[in-house]
């Protein structure tokens, strides 16, 4: 079945005057042309991902880049059957990538940012001597799949990364720091928080796993496992040339990367669950989970 369907990936870190009509003409050109996806607008620039009929994809991405307040924006685009989101979503936002850090302290990407490899570039970067490979994501993404030997850290918001290289790091501030995150958005406030904390060599993977996986000589060398991704998807494949998995069933320990969410609601953690284990004992994170949902349906 040919893919009749097109998924976008985009940002841009650009000053927006005013968020509010911004958004409202995001809104209308999309439900104009039929797209469905999460799009976050703030002062700071645009983030989205949005999926469409491809000719409606299209039509998205000659608009956008007919404006010229969006000159440079970069489309990372995948074929796709279907929607890879059940319904539109556009929000204004204090960041389009939340750090929360206070107006001082604040990176602004145009200002302050590490410098950009492309694939080849950082695969032959991971490779030198004393090198901190970064993940700039969340730690159920990286459970997912991550660069061969990288850092992950433990933590659950992008907020956290502050306090985190304040108390895993700061002793590496010689070390040359690769960044990388799922399509670059993070990495280019994460790289500039690094250089703020002062971190001396800081650069980011241009374009993000997405980028790398898509370049034809670098074939996603080296990435381990799949790259998580927002939407129906949950997780794409990216290494080409030396695939593996790194995630396992967290009943019977044998390797699936079936991402699903605990069927208890008030939970909802996601765990890893092969389709034998859940067959076997229901799509649960923990015994007490089961027991509530069971009580739950007795009520």
């Amino acid at each position: 079945m040919s893919a009749s369907f097109r998924i976008l990936l985009y940002y841009l870190y650009r000053p927006i005057e005013d968020p509010p009509e911004f958004a409202s003409r995001q809104r209308e050109l999309c439900q104009e042309l039929g797209l469905h996806g999460r799009i976050i607008v703030a002062e700071e620039g645009i983030n989205g991902t949005v999926s469409g009929e491809s000719a409606a994809t299209d039509q998205y991405m000659a608009a956008m880049q007919a404006d010229p307040c969006n000159a440079g924006m970069v489309f990372k685009a995948d074929p796709a059957h279907e929607h890879a989101f059940k319904k539109l979503s556009v929000k204004i936002r204090p960041e389009i990538v939340t750090l929360q850090l206070d107006a001082e302290e604040d990176i602004d990407p145009n200002v302050q940012t590490g410098r950009r490899l492309d694939p080849a570039q950082f695969h032959a970067a991971m490779k030198q001597e004393g090198a901190l490979v970064l993940d700039g994501r969340n730690k159920y993404e990286s459970d997912l799949g991550h660069f061969k030997d990288a850092v992950c850290p433990d933590i659950e918001n992008f907020r956290d990364f502050p306090e985190w290289i304040r108390k895993n790091i700061a002793h590496a501030k010689e070390r040359p720091v690769l960044t990388y995150c799922t399509g670059g958005i993070r990495c280019e406030k994460l790289s500039g928080l690094l250089l703020k904390e002062g971190f001396k060599n800081v650069t980011q993977l241009d374009g993000g796993i997405v980028s790398y996986g898509k370049d034809p000589d670098v074939k996603g060398r080296d990435f381990q496992g799949q790259c998580y991704v927002f939407d129906s998807r949950v997780g794409v494949p990216v290494n080409t040339e030396n695939p593996s998995v790194v995630a396992s069933c967290r009943n019977c320990g044998e390797p699936s990367e079936r991402y699903v969410n605990c069927s208890w609601k008030p939970c909802n953690y996601r765990i890893f669950l092969c389709s034998s284990c859940e067959e076997a004992d229901g799509r649960f994170c923990s015994e007490r989970c089961s027991r509530l949902r069971s009580a739950e349906s007795r009520e």
